[in-house]
């Protein structure tokens, strides 16, 4: 028998290194970019058709992808879905969304499990099609994709009232 496990401020007991490593590991994946993208890329913000939200500040979208909001209704929570490093998509959207680098995003997610601010880290994805399907698929979910990407069954959000190709549009 061990000692009981140690309680902080009536929370659950702190989270052993191996636990840390899984969450490191989850948010480490491989992508290789396609090459000659010959188009500027421009990033669509996209959600589930039944989002009760179809516009956004860059604010608010910007506490959403850092877990800071995290409902969009009381019954209705907010699924984050983020590009495998290196994709061109998430390597925009850490510099202008997040304006960290790849390793301070990963000890971002990390630190907020670590302090039990988010239940869990976003799930990883390989693809435009692999976000489009599943965006489509979950209820409350959100995503971003190149804009030239987007497909039937996704809702396309303005953000600060503008949409991807318009001029003004933030993430271009």
């Amino acid at each position: 028998m061990g000692a009981p496990p140690i309680a902080l401020s009536g929370r659950r007991p702190p989270l052993v290194p191996t636990v840390l490593a899984i969450v490191a590991a989850a948010l480490v994946a491989v992508h290789v970019p396609v090459a000659g993208q010959t188009r500027p890329l421009q990033i669509a913000i996209v959600v589930h058709p039944q989002t009760p939200v179809d516009s956004l500040t860059f604010t608010e979208m910007r506490k959403v992808f850092r877990g800071e909001r995290q409902y969009w209704t009381s019954n209705m929570p907010i699924v984050l879905l983020i590009r495998a490093p290196v994709a061109l998509e998430r390597e925009l959207i850490l510099k202008r969304v997040y304006e960290m680098s790849e390793a301070q995003f990963k000890q971002f997610w990390i630190a907020k499990i670590f302090r039990d601010e988010a239940a869990m880290v976003p799930k990883i994805l390989y693809s435009n099609d692999q976000i489009a399907d599943l965006v489509a698929s979950i209820p409350g979910s959100i995503s971003f994709v190149d804009a030239g990407a987007v497909r039937a069954g996704l809702k396309v959000l303005k953000i600060d009232g503008h949409l991807p190709g318009e001029p003004r549009y933030p993430l271009q």
